[in-house]
């Protein structure tokens, strides 16, 4: 019998088709298992890291394909903006791997309300650690990173943005 742990295991397996060093567990995009035992059938609902994200339909397709190699007899995917993504959703481990990538990991921020202030504040290199960086453009290869310069090493890097 299919239990929610195999789904979370399953699910964990699914990387993120523009982070493929991340799953999808990982960035906090699975935001509820519905399993019914009974009728051998699960809802997977997923919450994009941005409105109007090109890789929304892949991660669907993956769970989809992923899911139906367990004996279930129905696996539905639905996305759902309630409550919204943000950053804080990402893991320790998925900050660490986005650091290792090459990547800034986005600051953390209490409460639900983006605080502004932490777009003008120095973004730590992924790559020396300094905080001698900045912003270059808020509009990097994917809607959710930016690119950032750090003067210590002389390195472009991206930060995945902070919402």
């Amino acid at each position: 019998m299919v239990t929610e742990q195999h789904i979370w295991q399953e699910l964990a397996q699914v990387a993120d088709p523009e982070i493929p060093t991340l799953s999808i567990t990982e960035m906090g995009i699975v935001a509820a298992v519905e399993l019914d035992p009974q009728r051998r059938s699960v809802c997977v609902k997923i919450t994009p890291t941005f409105v109007g994200c090109p890789a929304i339909e892949l991660i669907r397709r993956e769970i989809e394909q992923r899911l139906m190699r367990l004996p279930l007899e129905e696996v539905r995917v639905e996305v759902t903006y309630d409550p919204p993504w943000n950053s804080n959703r990402l893991s320790p481990r998925a900050r660490e791997l986005l650091r290792n990538f090459g990547i800034a990991p986005p600051p953390e921020y209490a409460g639900t309300d983006f605080p502004l202030q932490l777009l003008q504040e120095a973004v730590p290199c992924p790559y020396c650690g300094g905080t001698n960086t900045v912003l270059q453009t808020p509009f990097g290869p994917t809607l959710c990173r930016a690119l950032h310069y750090c003067y210590d090493c002389r390195q472009t890097f991206e930060q995945f943005k902070p919402v």
